[in-house]
């Protein structure tokens, strides 16, 4: 049975990876400020976090989290990987940006919020940072759904030669962030059975009191 080898769930009150609540000094600031102290508590140098926008920024941190625990190999490109995330917002948060740069009294279309109106930019900025050379897809849903993250993840195994899907749920808007990111391999004999259950309480778990041993 496929199984979650790894997991990170952010919100705007705990950053949780595997069941364990990560100690990140935070100043107190919601939105970009508190996405910039996960960044450098990574003490990861890729000088692109910057110039991404906060859904990007959101997915991104979690997914690095994931990888790392996950031992994957960011230097090698890699075609086992697939890529398959999901929101409800879709690009709102960047879209009411740039709808404000071209208002009528003050019209001036920004190109660098432009280019993220469009939530599929998320795994486009994963899959670059971390080699990832399998398909890549965004879905957008109502709300949350266990069930359907399953279905997606599983129609990205079907795929030839996918072992691996990197995939959940990427929200961001007006500062608000709900993020959560899962690891799942074909094949493994540790972690959690990929069942719309366990997806359940891993996005329901807030506070790392679920027990994930991987």
């Amino acid at each position: 049975m496929k199984k979650i080898t790894s997991y990170c769930r952010i919100t705007d009150t705990a950053v949780i990876l595997n069941g364990n609540a990560r100690d990140i000094p935070f100043s107190g600031e919601p939105g970009p400020v508190r996405l910039t102290e996960i960044y450098r508590s990574l003490e990861t140098a890729y000088p692109k976090f910057h110039k991404m926008d906060n859904l990007s920024k959101a997915g991104f941190l979690a997914s690095e989290m994931v990888l790392r625990e996950a031992g994957y190999d960011m230097e090698t490109p890699d075609g086992t990987v697939s890529l398959v995330f999901a929101n409800s917002s879709s690009s709102l948060d960047d879209d009411i940006k740039f709808q404000h740069t071209i208002e009528k009294d003050n019209y001036f279309p920004s190109p660098a919020v432009f280019v993220y109106t469009l939530p599929n930019i998320v795994t486009g900025e994963i899959a670059i940072r971390n080699r990832i050379l399998g398909e890549t897809s965004f879905f957008i849903l109502r709300e949350f759904d266990a069930e359907k993250m399953q279905i997606f993840a599983e129609w990205a195994f079907a795929s030839p030669g996918i072992g691996h899907v990197l995939c959940g749920w990427a929200e961001y808007l007006d500062g608000h962030c709900d993020v959560l990111v899962m690891m799942v391999e074909r094949e493994s004999p540790d972690g959690l059975d990929f069942t719309t259950l366990n997806i359940h309480k891993l996005y329901f778990d807030q506070h790392g009191n679920f027990d994930f041993r991987p």
